[in-house]
């Protein structure tokens, strides 16, 4: 059985356990866990995201659909969909490697799908001049996006990580959070193999 292997920088990541789904071997618990993301978050300092936790909302004020409008995106009102969320920033060289590559695809694949939900987030922690709200729509139209975009940025002045970093305590950008339908986070880290996600996402959408 093939693994949903995906590949960082950093390491080389592939989830297995006993509750493998479909054949792309993505482990998912079998009920949604409680949101106890302060106390875990205090208890695993050494590690980012909240993997096997309830994702959280995301309450920006800059939101743009796939024509550059201004419209609003909710995880929450998202339940019952996967939703697939890519954090990036627009001087980080990552992101433009891989990042956006990644997201391309995938939404190319499923951005129109109703069981799917597809959003970009521009997480403004460094670069505070250089990662503006305006290269959104620029970063949407140089890559093609038919999704919704939205811009998270920092204090400078005060806790520079947004709302996202600290909510989904990410580990920089590129990074990729994966929600199922339940809410709960299943996968989040910096790459991902882009082709072995969409076949993992079709075998899943062909169950529903």
């Amino acid at each position: 059985m093939p693994d949903f292997a995906f590949d960082t920088k950093r390491r080389k990541f592939i989830t297995q356990s006993a509750g493998i789904v479909g054949a792309a071997g993505l482990a998912l618990a079998g009920s949604a866990l409680s949101d106890q993301s302060a106390a875990k978050k205090a208890a695993k300092k050494d590690r980012y995201g909240i993997k096997g936790e309830q994702a959280p909302e995301i309450k920006l004020d800059y939101w743009i659909d796939k024509d550059g409008k201004p419209t609003e995106f909710s995880v929450l009102e998202n339940r019952g969909k996967w939703v697939f969320l890519k954090c990036f920033q627009d001087w980080c060289p990552g992101c433009h490697a891989s990042g956006f590559p990644a997201l391309k695809a995938f939404s190319d694949e499923f951005w129109d799908h109703p069981q799917v939900a597809i959003a970009g987030i521009q997480t403004v922690f460094e670069g505070f001049s250089a990662n503006k709200k305006s290269d959104v729509r620029k970063l949407q139209l140089r890559y093609e996006l038919p999704i919704t975009m939205g811009h998270d940025e920092g204090n400078p002045k005060g806790d520079r990580f947004p709302k996202t970093v600290r909510n989904y305590f990410t580990g920089g950008t590129p990074w990729l959070i994966l929600i199922e339908p339940g809410g709960m986070v299943v996968f989040n880290n910096f790459h991902v193999d882009s082709t072995k996600l969409i076949e993992f996402m079709n075998i899943q959408l062909k169950k529903t």
